[in-house]
C-alpha cells in the first residue's frame, strides 16, 4: 500500500500505458524534482521501482485537504486525459489543487483541448514556436533538458572518415528523405564521409524507407551510407560520441531532444527549424539551424561543415559548454518547481 505523504506538494500526471516522448521527458526529470518538492505520480506506468505512485482514489482523498501550511497541491498535466482527471478531482471532488499544463504541440489544438487549457490555473509551453500556436500566450516557457552525465563528449581522434549521423523513428515527418536527396552530391564530392541512419522503422514506414535506400543504391553511394535500425537507449551515448555533425532536419516536433544530445555528446549539429532547435541552437557557433523543408540549404551547410573539420571539433565543444549552462534535466526541474512554489504560494 502506497504511503501517502500528507506533505506531498506536486502530483505528476502518468496516465498513457504507451511509453511516448512525454513519458520519457516526465521520467528524466522526475529524480531532481523528488529533491525539491515531495512528489508523487497519478498512475503505475513505466515507473521505477522506488518511485511511489497513486491511485484515483487515493489522489481525490489526499487533495480534499490543503498542505498544512494552507496552500494547494500542484497537479501537473501533460495530456489531456492528465487535465480531464485533475478537472474531475478539482470540481466533483473537491481536490484543494492548482492545475498546471505543459503544451509542446507545433500546431493549433482542437476546440475541445482548447476548452480544457482554458480551466487550467497555468499553462508551461516549451519553447516560443510551441507557445505561438497558442491562443493566449503561457504563462512561462521552461525548455526541456537532458542528462549530461550520460551524454558526455570523448576526445576526437584524428580520423579518415568523418562521420555523420541522423537518431530518431524512420517516418516522413523526420525528414529523412529531405537529407537523403541533400546528402547524395555531398557523399559524391567526399568519399571520406559516412552517413549513419540509426533508428527504428514500422512495417508502416518500411516503403518509405526502402525508398531512400532507392536512390543512395541509385547513386552508387551503398558503401557510404549504414542502417543501424533501433539501438538501446544504453547504445546512443557512444553512437553520439563517434559521430561529426549530429542531422535533424524534421518537418515538425514537438520539441526535439536529439540535437542536445549530440550537443552534450561533443558533436556539431544541423538542424531544421522545427521544434525548440531554433531556440536552442545558434548558427555558426553550435552548427546550423536552416529553413524547415529546405535541401538546398541542407546541402550546402553540410558542404560547409564538412570541408572545415577543425571547426566541427569547435563547434561541440561550444555546444558541450550551451547545454551544461541551459538544458539539463537539473535546470529544467529547478524552473518547474521554482513556477510550481510561486503558484502555490499566490493562493494564501
Amino acid at each position: 500500500m502506497t504511503h501517502i505523504d500528507p506533505d506531498t506538494q506536486l502530483i505528476l500526471g502518468n496516465s498513457n500505458k504507451r511509453f511516448s516522448g512525454v513519458t520519457s521527458t516526465m521520467l528524466q526529470v522526475l529524480p531532481h524534482q523528488k529533491k525539491l518538492m515531495k512528489t508523487l505520480i497519478l498512475g503505475k506506468h513505466h515507473l521505477p521501482d522506488d518511485t511511489r505512485c497513486l491511485t484515483f482514489l487515493q489522489f481525490t482523498k489526499l487533495c480534499k485537504q490543503p498542505l498544512p501550511e494552507g496552500n494547494p497541491r500542484i497537479f501537473h498535466a501533460r495530456r489531456n486525459d492528465e487535465m480531464i482527471q485533475a478537472l474531475i478531482a478539482k470540481n466533483l471532488f473537491a481536490a484543494k489543487i492548482k492545475i498546471v499544463f505543459t503544451s509542446t504541440a507545433q500546431r493549433h489544438h482542437s476546440k475541445f483541448t482548447r476548452w480544457l487549457m482554458s480551466k487550467m490555473d497555468a499553462i508551461i509551453t516549451t519553447c516560443t514556436a510551441a507557445n505561438s500556436y497558442l491562443k493566449k500566450p503561457a504563462d512561462i516557457i521552461i525548455p526541456h533538458g537532458i542528462d549530461i552525465d550520460t551524454y558526455t563528449p570523448s576526445v576526437k581522434q584524428p580520423s579518415d572518415t568523418l562521420n555523420i549521423g541522423v537518431f530518431g523513428r524512420i517516418r516522413p515527418s523526420k525528414g529523412i528523405d529531405l537529407l537523403i536527396d541533400a546528402i547524395i552530391p555531398v557523399l559524391k564530392n567526399h568519399p571520406h564521409v559516412k552517413l549513419n541512419i540509426c533508428g527504428e522503422t514500422t512495417p508502416k514506414f518500411q516503403p518509405y524507407l526502402n525508398d531512400q535506400k532507392q536512390k543512395i543504391t541509385t547513386a552508387g553511394l551503398e558503401n557510404q551510407v549504414n542502417y543501424l535500425g533501433k539501438v538501446t537507449f544504453a547504445e546512443l551515448p557512444n553512437l553520439y560520441r563517434n559521430t561529426d555533425i549530429v542531422c535533424a532536419v524534421s518537418r515538425n516536433e514537438g520539441y526535439g531532444l536529439t540535437p542536445l544530445e549530440a550537443m552534450a555528446s561533443g558533436a556539431a549539429v544541423l538542424t531544421s527549424e522545427a521544434g525548440a532547435w531554433k531556440d536552442i541552437v545558434q548558427n555558426g557557433v553550435h552548427g546550423y539551424c536552416v529553413p524547415t523543408g529546405d535541401t538546398q540549404a541542407i546541402q550546402e551547410k553540410l558542404e560547409c561543415m564538412i570541408n572545415n573539420p577543425a571547426n566541427l571539433i569547435k563547434m561541440g565543444l561550444a555546444g558541450r559548454k550551451h547545454i551544461e549552462e541551459h538544458y539539463t534535466n537539473n535546470k529544467e526541474a529547478h524552473r518547474l518547481c521554482e513556477f510550481f512554489t510561486k503558484l502555490q504560494q499566490s493562493s494564501t
